[in-house]
């Protein structure tokens, strides 16, 4: 099968919708499948790309680690013309996901997408947010999925919220698979030593792209409130982005930057081995549509404490591995912390054990049969009657009718109502 993934973000970029674009490819080639991925250029983008189709893009979007993508170039589809894609999968309704609708339609192949993101929590980095914009990129993602001819959601909350949302087009929970045993050797010991974290200490630790939307101003005081009555606890963050700072602040403030350890941005066995030098992992997110980090740590053998959200309630067992909670209160958050640091040696062992065993079920090769079997039921269309360039074109046609009417409509529904109340979190 040759598989064409149409993505805005990819290698190097490091966060959730480039990290399983980047394993469900690699999979897909393992299996034999010739996959050709169309992403924008970043920079420090690895040389010598196979079956990569680079677009040019502005970087740093509105002081985001998003790139936005400039018109597609003209020979786009010559370079596509010896591959002829047999399915067509989209990872973003908007720029890219534009072009992978008109390539679905001009080879008449299905068009598959997978709704990663809660688009309308990333409005802030657009200029006149609002509550307004928030409904607008609803309707829009909305009109999309009902485009396409499967959507994939990377779990059950975010499949019965795009039904309530009015897609009407199916839609399939599969989740982004975790490497299992990869994320169970690693050497926690090792990472502390080269990056300065004492071996008598217990390590809180958080791990993923350092952004707003991922609430790490609430997580950065909750666990600095917490530290203030416990000298033999550190906190880990791994990554970058823009609220890097704001993580400083807390710490700083509270008096406590000492025990506040930055590794940066981290790839490979050294990812790996971060997630096994933390005795549990803390998570704040609410704009998740799959707590991939949340799969790795559990991986790791790592505990987890976070709060409810969709994408994050499903790797969930109470008191199995790790503690979700209801609300974002940070004294809630401060107590869920103190009750982990207060069990015993075995009931901790037991958390880990119910941690590897739920990731499990998260497998990379469970994950990849799945996506696999719906392209094969969607894969084929009735075929065209004549694919003269008269019926190649007017599939352009229509292509770009189905565009304009979704943006129409998504406008309409914006504008015909009242401001929205900001929705709670």
């Amino acid at each position: 099968m040759n598989i064409l993934m149409v993505t805005n973000t990819y290698t190097p970029h490091v966060g959730g919708v480039a990290r399983s674009v980047e394993s469900f490819t690699l999979e897909y080639r393992r299996r034999g499948h010739r996959t050709m991925v169309i992403a924008p250029e970043f920079e420090d983008m690895p040389e010598g790309e196979e079956d990569v189709i680079r677009v040019s893009a502005i970087q740093n979007f509105n002081g985001s680690d998003f790139s936005v993508v400039l018109p597609i170039p003209r020979d786009l589809y010559a370079e596509l013309e010896n591959f002829k894609p047999d399915v067509v999968h989209s990872h973003h309704p908007f720029l890219l996901g534009s072009t992978a609708l008109r390539i679905s339609s001009h080879y008449d192949v299905p068009l598959v997408f997978t709704h990663h993101t809660m688009y309308e929590r990333y409005t802030h980095y657009v200029p006149m947010d609002s509550p307004r914009m928030k409904k607008f990129v609803i309707s829009l993602s909305v009109g999309y999925c009902n485009l396409c001819d499967l959507v994939i959601a990377p779990s059950e909350s975010v499949a019965n919220l795009l039904s309530e949302r009015g897609v009407e087009t199916r839609v399939e929970a599969v989740p982004t698979g975790v490497y299992v045993d990869k994320f169970r050797r690693g050497d926690g010991a090792a990472f502390r030593r080269e990056n300065g974290i004492p071996e008598n200490v217990a390590l809180i630790g958080h791990l993923g792209r350092l952004a707003p939307e991922k609430n790490l101003a609430f997580l950065a005081r909750s666990v600095a409130r917490f530290l203030r009555n416990r000298d033999n606890i550190h906190f880990l963050v791994v990554g970058t982005g823009p609220s890097e700072e704001e993580i400083h602040g807390a710490f700083r403030e509270a008096g406590l930057s000492d025990r506040l350890h930055f590794t940066g941005k981290l790839q490979g066995q050294a990812l790996v081995d971060a997630y096994h030098a933390m005795d549990v992992f803390a998570f704040a997110s609410q704009s998740e549509t799959q707590g991939m980090v949340l799969t790795e740590a559990m991986a790791a053998g790592v505990p987890v404490i976070a709060v409810d959200a969709s994408g994050v309630r499903e790797v969930f067992r109470e008191n199995q591995n790790g503690r979700i909670l209801d609300t974002e209160n940070e004294d809630s958050f401060v107590e869920a912390l103190h009750w982990f640091f207060s069990l015993s040696t075995e009931k901790r062992k037991r958390l880990r054990q119910g941690a590897l065993e739920t990731a499990a079920r998260f497998s990379m090769d469970r994950c990849v049969d799945r996506t696999l079997a719906l392209y094969q039921e969607t894969r084929w269309k009735p075929a065209a009657i004549d694919d003269s360039l008269w019926n190649r074109t007017l599939d352009q046609v229509n292509a770009e009718w189905d565009l304009f009417v979704n943006l129409a409509e998504a406008t309409a529904a914006t504008i015909q109502e009242p401001e929205p109340e900001e929705p709670s979190k």
